[in-house]
């Protein structure tokens, strides 16, 4: 439902009117909608678009030079009135003539119809132009019969540059029209979309589903499908139109990836990454293209490509300048750029350990490495539920990322030879860099101050973990400036190395010692369910947080749970080998 609503009858009203005192450098609101604040010169063709309401910026974020002249507002998905038409367009009207741009709905054929034979009626020449372009609601032998859906934007936007440039209401219209049979669009629905003052919407997308071929007017798709990955949406959305290419198939073309109301737009970048090449690779020159939210249906999650086969002049008007709410940008001159490729990382050289023990003990580190990343790979909806009681829930995704990375970075590390020291600090740098945020960083900083009592010339010794973790330990300390007490990962970890410190310098076996410690530290990890957090976000939501251990403290006594384990199997392989030997 919508939040912000107060009174629904009046939602539409009131949106435009707050739009109108944002944008005043721009528009001015009338009766039924808003003209440009300043007007175009004398003689110069009007355009006025329009339709329902609750696709922002369609239609009023459009009214500025190089663009519309005036926009009409419907109620939510509903046709604008014929008086609210006729009235808007008469403010608008500069002597050349007018130009009705809307999609191609029965009610604003109606209405806009009506509406230009008054204004003929009293001696301005009016032009109708409905756009055409959703491939998905009608066959290509009735194309007249097709919604106009977010092709909008790109017809309109030719056509009002076609204006600006001066040319007369023949001209323009005939551009207009050419515009519209070289455009194609085909959209995707995750979820419908909520009228305001309603607490349903108006429909639903089963769970892991997607609408095919939906309008933007609530309308549900023809088709469900499973949400593929980016790769089969893009491919699909792709297909869906080139087979669709008008016959005049140019190979330039501006392309439009729309979202429709809720889809992210960091989604759309994610889509346009595998989008761009295929479009190349059809042998196709994209144009200034745009990407982001341009024809919306209210809170809609889903997105649309729209596709204008471009001749010389139709390419002409879409570069041309623009200064509207929505869109605004100078002259678009020169040519695509070529691709530019991510540039490579230099490979890392690593050195190899010059004994065979130190081979063999950075091959034991990265084995552990490795386990350690598919515990925590195992472990991330639970980290992540945990840290999102009082704090972003990020933690379980983080970890999974960095441990992977670590785990990929310790393996390139040893098969190259190198030794522990070298293979942790590889693994190191590589959870800091790919985990990111206060935890990747500060694991990051332990695991490197660890690798520094290591040896890479030597299996890790009792001697070597001992020191490791303690070293492990005051960096982590240092940089995060947390103590026990504070709920955080320090929790577990200051028990840990002070149970495995006094355990070995008992002369117990390390993986005796680390058993113990590992003990310890899940223990104290539970315990800090009772703690109230003193650092880091989970500090301004503390209370809620009371009840629940912290996520920090929970990862890092499963790491040193899963070291452990490993450091007894190692123990209890080399028994065998001692007495296999003798």
């Amino acid at each position: 439902m919508t939040k912000i609503c107060g009174d629904a009858s009046n939602f539409a009203t009131s949106a435009l009117h707050g739009y109108s005192l944002i944008h005043r450098d721009l528009v001015r609101m009338v009766r039924g909608g808003v003209v440009r604040m300043h007007q175009g010169k004398e003689g110069k063709v009007a355009v006025v678009v329009g339709g329902g309401s609750g696709h922002y910026p369609a239609f009023a974020g459009y009214v500025g030079p190089g663009f519309a002249d005036a926009a009409v507002a419907g109620d939510i998905f509903a046709s604008p009135s014929t008086q609210a038409i006729e009235s808007v367009a008469r403010r608008a009207e500069r002597g050349g003539g007018v130009i009705l741009g809307f999609g191609n709905y029965a009610g604003d054929v109606l209405n806009f119809g009506i509406a230009a034979e008054r204004l003929r009626a009293d001696g301005i020449d009016t032009r109708l132009l409905a756009t055409t372009d959703d491939v998905a609601s009608a066959n290509s032998d009735d194309i007249e019969k097709r919604r106009g859906i977010a092709g909008d934007l790109s017809v309109f936007k030719i056509v009002g540059a076609a204006a600006e440039a001066g040319l007369d209401l023949d001209e323009v219209e005939e551009v207009g029209r050419r515009a519209n049979r070289q455009t194609r669009t085909f959209g995707v629905a995750f979820d419908g979309c909520t009228i305001p003052g309603e607490h349903e919407k108006l429909f639903h997308v089963p769970e892991r589903k997607m609408a095919v071929g939906l309008g933007v007017h609530g309308e549900p798709g023809i088709a469900e499908l499973d949400i593929p990955s980016p790769e089969d949406l893009a491919r699909m959305l792709c297909d869906r139109l080139l087979k669709e290419a008008p016959e005049a198939n140019n190979k330039r073309v501006a392309v439009m990836l729309n979202g429709l109301g809720s889809t992210k737009q960091e989604e759309l970048f994610v889509l346009w990454d595998v989008l761009e090449p295929m479009l190349r690779e059809a042998g196709l020159i994209v144009i200034a293209p745009l990407v982001g939210e341009y024809v919306t249906s209210l809170d809609m999650a889903g997105c649309s490509l729209t596709i204008t086969w471009l001749d010389e002049e139709l390419e002409r008007f879409w570069r041309a300048p623009v200064d509207t709410a929505a869109l605004r940008h100078a002259e678009i001159v020169g040519e695509p750029e070529a691709i530019l490729e991510i540039e490579a990382e230099t490979p890392i050289v690593y050195m190899r350990a010059s004994s065979t023990e130190g081979r063999r003990g950075g091959a034991c580190v990265a084995a552990v490495i490795t386990h350690l990343s598919e515990a925590l790979a195992k472990a991330e909806a639970e980290l992540g539920h945990i840290d999102a009681i009082a704090g972003d829930g990020d933690h379980g995704q983080g970890m999974t990322r960095g441990s992977a990375a670590a785990a990929k970075a310790a393996k390139t590390a040893s098969q190259a030879g190198a030794g522990p020291s070298t293979v942790l600090a590889a693994a190191a740098d590589a959870w800091a860099d790919r985990a990111g945020g206060t935890s990747g960083a500060l694991w990051g900083a332990g695991l490197r101050a660890f690798s520094t009592g290591l040896d890479d010339n030597a299996l890790p010794s009792g001697d070597h973990l001992s020191k490791g973790a303690r070293l492990g330990m005051e960096a982590i300390m240092r940089l995060g400036k947390a103590k026990p007490g504070d709920k955080t990962l320090v929790d577990a970890l200051v028990p840990f190395v002070e149970v495995l410190e006094e355990k070995f310098n008992a002369s117990h076996a390390i993986a005796e010692a680390w058993r113990a410690g590992a003990e310890t530290a899940q223990k104290a990890a539970d315990a800090t369910k009772e703690l109230l957090p003193r650092l880091g976000r989970a500090r301004t939501h503390g209370e809620r947080s009371k009840g629940h251990p912290d996520a920090g403290a929970l990862s890092l006594a499963l790491c040193v749970k899963i070291v452990g384990e490993d450091l007894a199997r190692l123990d209890a392989q080399g028994g065998r080998e001692s007495r296999a030997a003798s």
